[in-house]
């Protein structure tokens, strides 16, 4: 969708559907939602993208995104949602076929073992897939699934970050993503609660990305900031199609 992006551990954004449905309190203020309803989009609404559904494609074509790059898959939808099943088998021909890093984020992990393409195997190098944790509940929920499902990496996106997260001594995410919520309603994050994963992440070596401190204010050009305790964490997981 986008040949760059403002995340910051992705490099390009990519769409080929736009539309979900909140399924925990991490979706109450989805950014998605406020910048589609700003253009007079029904976000309920799952939709193929007329524009979109090819980007990739057309990127390795005209270079304009380099092959190493790393794109965010959906960030305007769930990949796993259900509306999309009718599309998602063209979308992973699309990412078979091209170089790029695809980062899957969502919120729906029960349906991902059975989305997944006849060739899958221990997964494809070019797909990392992660899940959307806000708090332990949907740690506990959704990471429990992940784990179990074969991807050459699999992480945990913390963001937006509502309360501790304790990861515990089982099988542990290969990345975790800290980061609070941004916008004019945004929830604020505690310090303690990021903290806590950071350290966690240093106590067991799993790289960890600390996104932003959140908040309507930007600061360094992250919302509220990326340094904690005048340390920032930019880290990414070796290994993969990187």
């Amino acid at each position: 969708m986008a040949e760059t992006t403002g995340i910051e551990w992705a490099d390009a954004s990519w769409n080929p559907w736009q539309g979900c449905r909140k399924v925990s309190p991490g979706c109450k203020f989805c950014y998605a939602e406020r910048d589609m309803e700003r253009y007079g989009k029904d976000f309920t609404a799952v939709v193929r993208s007329k524009t979109t559904f090819d980007a990739p494609l057309r990127w390795l074509k005209n270079g304009k995104v380099k092959p190493d790059a790393r794109i965010f898959t959906c960030s305007f939808s769930d990949f796993f949602i259900e509306d999309a099943d009718k599309w998602r088998d063209e979308a992973w021909n699309i990412i078979k076929r091209t170089p790029y890093t695809y980062l899957i984020l969502t919120k729906r992990p029960e349906n991902i073992e059975g989305r997944l393409p006849d060739d899958w195997g221990d997964g494809y190098p070019n797909v990392w897939l992660l899940v959307s944790a806000e708090n332990q509940e949907m740690f506990n929920k959704r990471w429990d699934i992940l784990e179990d499902i074969p991807a050459v990496i699999k992480g945990v996106s913390a963001e937006p970050l509502l309360g501790f997260i304790n990861i515990g001594t089982g099988t542990h995410p290969d990345w975790i993503i800290t980061g609070g919520e941004s916008g004019g309603t945004s929830r604020k994050m505690k310090k303690e609660w990021a903290l806590f994963l950071i350290d966690q992440c240093e106590m067991y070596k799993i790289p960890v990305f600390h996104k932003q401190n959140g908040g309507n204010k930007k600061i360094n050009g992250t919302w509220g900031g990326d340094t904690i305790n005048s340390e920032t964490y930019k880290q990414f997981p070796k290994g993969g199609n990187l």
